[in-house]
């Protein structure tokens, strides 16, 4: 569990959960948050971006209220690192 969410912590975990799920050998570090999740680099689909959400909120200790993500599009790490920061800010 990581205490005191900011925007760093949240943000390694993204990375570090992006990478699992598109198999990269990469460190969260070598990842711009710009990055397209859906690219040359990365590859996250519908289906693995679910099973990114459970993993986030089991790693983070928060639940994401499935109204963060009404009306949301999610192309970039960032988009992603947004979302979390909302749902950790809401949870609290």
């Amino acid at each position: 569990m990581i205490t005191g969410l900011d925007r760093t912590a949240v943000a390694e975990s993204v990375k570090r959960v992006v990478l699992a799920e598109s198999r990269l050998p990469l460190r969260p570090a070598d990842i711009d948050d710009h990055e397209p999740l859906n690219g040359e680099v990365l590859h996250v689909n519908s289906l693995g971006f679910v099973g990114m959400l459970v993993q986030l909120e089991d790693e983070l200790d928060i639940v994401l209220p499935d109204d963060l993500f009404v009306g949301r599009t999610f192309r970039s790490v960032n988009d992603l690192i947004e979302v979390v920061l909302l749902g950790a800010e809401a949870a609290r």
